[in-house]
């Protein structure tokens, strides 16, 4: 309550900035666990087992993106409950969200093992990264269940009102991923098949780290094996909000796929040069997802107190903040291109080429600033088809058509295609300035009348 008294009455700037600090923290570990693999795997093997994994953990991602918006969906549910203080349908919610997930894990699961070679192919792997990259996602499907658990397990935290408690089991998963990472890819050289084994052990433990801690501090509700029914109202409830998120969020992963497999078709200098320059990029977005996350809080508790002006405030206050982070990672990578990616190869050809690549990549984190804060305010209104409709329209109608003639066109240097991103994020913009513009009219007219 005195958090939400703070978002509602406090100084917006300073309650932003602390509401989206846990946020960038949690995203932080994420993605850090993510680049373990690629770093230990650049730093004792060679340029194919780098593509390999940047590969497989982009195929991977896919996955987890459909995960995570069911897991959003049940989060919304158990917190509705919670917030009607009705505990025996949250305990309801807990136990469909888990039959929900079982379900996806019994479906997901086969259908990555059988199907993975498919997906190696489809991405126009190098051929000499093709071995590296089937393994890693075979071995990484079957850790798919865990994955589905730690996430359920997560949402059903989160739901509750408790945001920290999952960020102790990432950072549990992380310290036994780097301890994985390098035993195994590091002294055992197993390259990426030992990566992928140190992620799926990582995963594993984290999840049943999770369980036990969960099953003996309980929840705040009386919750058993009677709960663990199945309820159409409850299911379609969760779907209804995580269906369309793990829809937008799987298309715009298969998005990144295809722009992958577009670059594989330059070599493997080129392929294992965008995986490392993704990664890196994936860091370089974590504080406008963060500075979002919090607009789409603070704006809809605003907007439900009758305060729009407030929540158009915190927009601003949200744009203005992540806008700091995205001009300090764009002036860093045109000064100094190649240190970052030095990090994640030792080969010199791939490290200036993914300078190259990111240098002007970069300008995109001045830009998605804007993207992500407009996408979470339209979300704080209920109008999150806006945000379906520009992202699509800029992903598949103008980045992966512009990658793909900057690679037929612009082979000398991966600068040129770097720009597709930003172009992208540039039409977003202007759609979403539209879209403003007739939501503040509405706004303006419905006060006035």
């Amino acid at each position: 309550m005195e958090q939400t008294n703070e978002l509602l009455n406090g100084k917006i700037s300073s309650a932003l900035l602390k509401f989206a600090a846990p946020f960038l923290v949690a995203s932080f570990l994420q993605a850090f666990y993510g680049a373990v693999d690629l770093f230990v795997v650049g730093q004792y093997t060679g340029s194919a087992a780098v593509s390999a994994v940047s590969i497989g953990s982009q195929v991977m991602q896919t996955i987890t993106g459909i995960i995570l918006g069911i897991s959003t969906g049940g989060t919304v549910l158990i917190a509705r409950r919670i917030g009607e203080n009705n505990l025996k349908r949250a305990a309801s919610a807990v136990g469909n969200l888990a039959i929900v997930f079982a379900v996806l894990a019994c479906i997901l699961t086969p259908a990555m093992l059988v199907f993975h070679p498919t997906a190696v192919s489809l991405m126009q792997t190098p051929p000499e990264a093709v071995a590296d990259a089937r393994n890693y996602i075979f071995i990484c499907s079957c850790g798919i269940p865990f994955i589905i658990g730690y996430n359920a397990v997560s949402g059903i935290f989160r739901g509750i009102g408790d945001s920290k408690t999952p960020v102790y089991f990432i950072v549990i998963a992380c310290v036994v991923n780097i301890a994985g990472d390098f035993l195994l890819s590091g002294w055992l050289k197993l390259g990426a098949p030992g990566a992928a084994i140190a992620t799926v052990t990582a995963q594993m433990v984290s999840f049943l780290s999770f369980l036990i801690y969960m099953k003996k501090k309980g929840l705040p509700f009386a919750f058993g094996r009677s709960d663990i029914r199945f309820r159409k109202n409850d299911a379609a409830a969760i779907l209804k909000v995580g269906f369309p998120l793990a829809l937008q969020d799987a298309l715009v992963n298969i998005s990144f796929l295809a722009i992958t497999a577009i670059v594989n078709t330059l070599g493997l200098t080129a392929s294992a040069a965008v995986g490392v320059a993704e990664k890196i990029m994936g860091f370089a977005f974590l504080p406008a997802g963060a500075f979002a996350a919090a607009v789409a809080t603070m704006s809809a508790q605003n907007l439900g107190a009758g305060k729009p002006r407030r929540a158009r405030s915190s927009y601003r206050c949200g744009i203005l903040y992540a806008l700091v982070f995205g001009v300090a990672v764009c002036v860093f990578a045109q000064l100094f291109p190649n240190v970052l990616p030095g990090v994640f190869s030792r080969d010199e050809a791939v490290i200036t080429a993914a300078g190259q690549y990111m240098r002007s990549y970069t300008i995109d984190c001045i830009l998605v600033s804007f993207v992500f804060c407009t996408n979470s305010y339209f979300n704080s209104y209920g109008k999150s088809l806006i945000s379906f409709i520009h992202s699509m329209i800029a992903t598949f109608g103008v980045r992966i058509p512009a990658t793909y003639f900057l690679s037929r066109y612009a082979t000398d240097s991966l600068y040129v295609m770097g720009l597709a991103a930003p172009a992208a994020s540039l039409v977003s913009i202007i759609i979403c300035c539209f879209f403003l513009r007739g939501l503040h009219k509405n706004i303006a007219f419905s006060h006035s009348s």
